[in-house]
């Protein structure tokens, strides 16, 4: 299966640093710009594992692996 890259912006709000995946409107935070990329991650593989093919279908652009994470590249 061909492996996705999602776009993570990480912005500093406060003492956190908040994480967003514009793809797929998910979010996640961290002490760290490390901490939140790698929360991100996690969500974002979660949410490929357990999305219906329904929910999968309004996000055309995305491809169900539970790799589609390896490459994005930290603090990006």
């Amino acid at each position: 299966m061909r492996q996705r890259r999602f776009a993570a912006i990480i912005q500093r709000k406060g003492k956190w640093f908040v994480a967003l995946c514009p793809e797929l409107d998910a979010a996640s935070q961290g002490e760290t710009i490390e901490e939140a990329r790698s929360n991100l991650a996690e969500a974002i593989q979660l949410y490929l594992e357990v999305a219906s093919p329904q929910e999968l279908a309004s996000h055309p652009n995305t491809i169900a692996s539970k790799n589609a994470l390896r490459n994005l590249p930290a603090g990006s």
